[in-house]
């Protein structure tokens, strides 16, 4: 099969697989997916800056798997490494094992970057080229914040709050207590003022929420709205409101099991979500946000757009 690409968005709490095929305008078409759950960094120590044996195994075994499903449709496989494999100690071990067993060259990527690719992919999904728009994407080890501002970026922050990081340091069995719920909050206050000139100085049209906390928000929310689950969630936009009341829901159950008993939950998604709730809940505090619409791509389709661009810009050195 001709003309497809193949994306690996290394995440800290899972990886995923996006293989499109480009289209003679250089827009694309999805044609398979893939996601599994890894959790890097998440087994030692407190902090995510040691990827252990384990999570090296399973990645050297996900992405042999990812490359086998590519390699069925002809597409190269490009594979971006964010917030667990830049920190990690073991970062250049882990690159050069996961490369000898699969041959994946692995790309870690900066938080700048990161953040800028995830705008690509947001403008790829939603109609924001006329707007300025402030993006936030709450990740496993990292939470990005964008503005945008019709399609060129303006500021561009990753900051070190992500739901498995958050998890990890503060709710270590993922059962909550109110004295970690506390220090939890007061710990992503500190971090967000690295971006407090952000709300200060600028303004922006609307805000827009990326990947997998924002995403499970938005799932919950919906079936809460209407009674019923949507298949495809982008362009959905939700509440302040509805953001304080399912963050309290998340908070009063104390264990990932309790957690389940609200519908929509994801499963894999449990025992992190307090976390992950707790960054959106300051976010919306933080830039004084009323709403907030979802955008399905984020960081894949970006890599895939960038990966578009280089080669067509590759293709017209060689005419």
């Amino acid at each position: 099969m001709k003309n497809c690409i193949a994306a690996v968005d290394m995440g800290t709490n899972s990886f995923h697989l996006l293989i499109v095929r480009v289209k003679k305008d250089g827009s694309f078409k999805i044609i398979d997916r893939e996601r599994e759950v890894i959790r890097l960094g998440s087994r030692k120590g407190r902090e995510l800056n040691i990827i252990s044996e384990g999570e090296i195994e399973k990645t050297i075994d996900t992405l042999n798997d990812f490359n086998k499903i590519a390699k069925f449709y002809g597409a190269e496989l490009r594979a971006i490494a964010t917030s667990a494999v830049r920190e990690a100690k073991n970062k250049s071990e882990f690159i050069t094992r996961v490369f000898d067993k699969t041959g994946i060259p692995i790309e870690a990527i900066e938080g700048k970057k990161e953040a800028e690719l995830i705008y690509l992919g947001v403008k790829n999904a939603l109609n924001v080229f006329k707007k300025k728009i402030l993006c936030v994407d709450i990740g496993g080890g990292s939470t990005e914040f964008i503005l945008g501002d019709k399609g060129q970026t303006v500021f561009a922050e990753s900051v070190k709050i992500g739901a498995v990081r958050l998890s990890k340091k503060f709710f270590p069995d993922y059962h909550l207590t109110d004295e970690g719920i506390q220090a939890c909050e007061k710990f992503i206050d500190t971090q967000l003022d690295k971006v407090s000139a952000l709300s200060k100085k600028y303004s922006y049209d609307f805000a827009v929420g990326t990947s997998g906390t924002i995403l499970a928000a938005a799932a919950i929310v919906h079936f809460r709205r209407f009674g019923k689950f949507k298949k495809s969630l982008n362009g959905f936009s939700f509440t302040k409101d509805e953001v304080l009341d399912l963050t309290d829901d998340i908070l009063k159950c104390e264990s990932p099991v309790d957690r389940l008993s609200i519908k929509g939950m994801e499963v894999k998604r449990a025992d992190i979500i307090p976390a992950g709730m707790l960054i959106l809940r300051k976010a919306f505090e933080r830039f004084d946000l009323k709403r907030i619409k979802v955008s399905e791509n984020a960081l894949r389709e970006g890599i895939i757009i960038e990966t578009i661009k280089q080669m067509d810009e590759a293709s017209l050195m060689h005419v």
